[in-house]
């Protein structure tokens, strides 16, 4: 059966209170409600589902709300999509937003699994919600930022449509969505023994080759040996969670950083409001803002400094922001920070993070 033989699909849209236009961190408290109708990137949903399918609600849920009381939230959340009887809910999308991405995911596997509705969600790749809940939820890769919206939702929308008709979905390569971790059986149309052959010549003659079974492929990396004498050794704090001289003078972004910066701690005790504000974009930073000790422990560090327990704290401290900064881009930095901080004579890093 078609998408277009089952006109009238009554659909179910979650955002969280960003994309609900209720506010940015100062709203992510805010519980959960319901608003009938589309809203937000909602209008742009029910746009691309047309005359097949209509959004009928729009569950909205603070992200710091979902995070902290995840059990009543999602409790809350089921309620009101039951309610609505849909035919399918779609989540997000959340682009590299953890949080959201957490409860798109867990909003949607409730659904998928106690209402038996299909869900679709859109994720940029790198989303730690990506990981936890591709099994129970069709995932449409997305831009890492909302700048791809235009590009998600008309193909969240689609991908919905089908799923909702009851149409039989293809592999994830094929379809367009991410890889699920299903495997199903398949007639090739050649021998399994001349394609593993094959794929063996092109692997010794160094040409591109595809196998059919991609193994997951996780970071590993050696722990440094432990240091023989903090008492004599330089240490040094890097953070990612984006603690600025006010001002932002280097302009390191509130999320998907592009740089790093250092800035002089010789002869601080401590890192005032004054001086300091936090611009990451991922948390409220209200508290840091009063006191930025609470991110950034130069206070402690430099007691434990005057007690002899380390040797000496590094002169500078090494900032960026870890919101939504691609996991290669990060890497990039965090070995650009290791090699200037070895060469200086640092044996340990303090990384306080958000």
């Amino acid at each position: 059966m078609s998408a277009e033989a089952e006109p009238g699909l009554r659909v179910v849209h979650y955002l969280n209170q960003f994309f609900a236009g209720i506010g940015a961190e100062e709203a992510a408290g805010h519980g959960v409600e319901v608003r009938s109708g589309p809203l937000g990137p909602g209008l742009a949903l029910q746009q691309a589902l047309g005359q097949h399918a209509r959004v009928v609600a729009t569950v909205i849920c603070g992200d710091n709300f979902f995070a902290e009381h995840q059990e009543a939230a999602l409790a809350q959340a089921l309620a009101a999509i039951a309610d609505a009887r849909p035919d399918l809910v779609v989540c997000g999308p959340a682009f590299n937003a953890g949080r959201y991405g957490l409860a798109c995911g867990a909003v949607g596997q409730a659904a998928a699994q106690h209402l038996g509705v299909p869900v679709v969600s859109g994720m940029h790749p790198e989303n730690p919600a990506v990981e936890a809940y591709r099994r129970f939820v069709y995932l449409v890769p997305t831009a890492a930022s909302a700048v791809g919206m235009g590009q998600a939702i008309p193909k969240m929308a689609a991908l919905g449509l089908r799923l909702a008709a009851g149409e039989s979905i293809g592999p994830a390569e094929a379809e367009g969505y991410l890889p699920r971790g299903f495997r199903r059986n398949a007639r090739a149309e050649d021998l399994g023994a001349r394609r593993a052959v094959r794929m063996l010549l092109q692997k010794v003659r160094g040409e591109a080759y595809r196998t059919e079974t991609p193994l997951p492929s996780f970071d590993r990396g050696t722990p440094a040996e432990p240091l023989p004498d903090l008492a004599s050794a330089t240490i040094a704090i890097v953070t990612e969670g984006g603690l600025v001289p006010r001002g932002n003078p280097d302009r390191i972004e509130t999320h998907a950083a592009t740089h790093w910066a250092r800035y002089p701690i010789a002869g601080l005790s401590a890192l005032s409001h004054e001086a300091y504000e936090c611009v990451h974009g991922g948390f409220n930073p209200a508290h840091v803002n009063e006191d930025p000790s609470r991110l950034v422990p130069l206070d402690v560090l430099r007691a434990l400094e005057a007690q002899g327990r380390i040797g000496k704290l590094y002169d500078y401290l090494y900032v960026t922001v870890g919101n939504a900064t691609p996991v290669a881009r990060a890497r990039t930095f965090g070995r650009e920070i290791a090699e200037e901080l070895k060469a200086a004579g640092v044996q340990a890093v303090v990384l306080p993070a958000t």
